[in-house]
């Protein structure tokens, strides 16, 4: 299997642009990821971005952000109040709000719901991603759900086990308005850990799932 080092010796920094259409979407689909580089680099600044949250889901959003980035070497929180399932029909709004953060942002690497994703305010942000950033390191992340869309990443983050337990901790603690859902469970987040683990032969048998549409070696 071949690998390549994001946060390696001769690599001291990283901008990172994760994000997620919903709250909870990025923690559930890469939290871990940016755990990991926020503990790996001496210099790492997350613009942490959630398109649709209001009331509160936006303090959820905001409380669980700011839980996942203290640790990152600088940080940047922003959240917005698209409705939740209507992105497609607000569509004019969510462009031009691309268009703002292309200006705010030189990300050298972008986390994003991936293109196959079935729900559709995911699928705009992944489509609005590619038509805003097309010179730029994407890496699309996965997030389980009752549609059953989970197919085969193709690139593969390990994680130690402390950072999956300090993932599914932080998701567990800032979303309580999620608790009562069936799919909101801790072993609904640690198999899909495992499965993608399996998958790529993780020494700690855990790791994050991506699609990696354009890679330059």
């Amino acid at each position: 299997m071949l690998t390549l080092s994001l946060g390696g010796r001769e690599q001291t920094s990283l901008e990172v642009l994760a994000l997620g259409a919903h709250a909870d979407d990025i923690e559930i689909g890469c939290g871990g990821t940016i755990l990991r580089l926020a503990d790996a680099l001496q210099n790492c600044e997350i613009n942490w971005v959630v398109l649709g949250a209001d009331g509160e889901r936006a303090e959820e959003a905001r409380r669980s952000g700011e839980a996942f980035l203290e640790r990152a070497g600088g940080r940047r929180l922003i959240i917005e109040g698209f409705k939740d399932g209507f992105f497609p029909y607000s569509g004019s709004g969510v462009k031009d709000f691309f268009e703002w953060l292309k200006g705010e942002v030189a990300p050298d690497l972008i986390l994003t719901h991936h293109r196959m994703d079935l729900h559709q305010d995911h699928r705009l942000v992944s489509e609005l991603t590619w038509n805003t950033f097309r010179d730029h390191l994407i890496l699309e992340y996965e997030i389980p759900k009752y549609d059953g869309d989970l197919g085969s990443p193709n690139v593969f983050v390990h994680l130690s086990a402390s950072i999956v337990q300090l993932k599914i901790e932080k998701i567990r603690a800032h979303f309580a308005s999620q608790a009562e859902r069936r799919w909101f469970t801790d072993d609904v987040f640690l198999s899909t850990l495992r499965l993608r683990g399996m998958e790529s032969n993780s020494p700690s048998t855990y790791a994050e799932g991506f699609y990696g549409r354009k890679l330059v070696l």
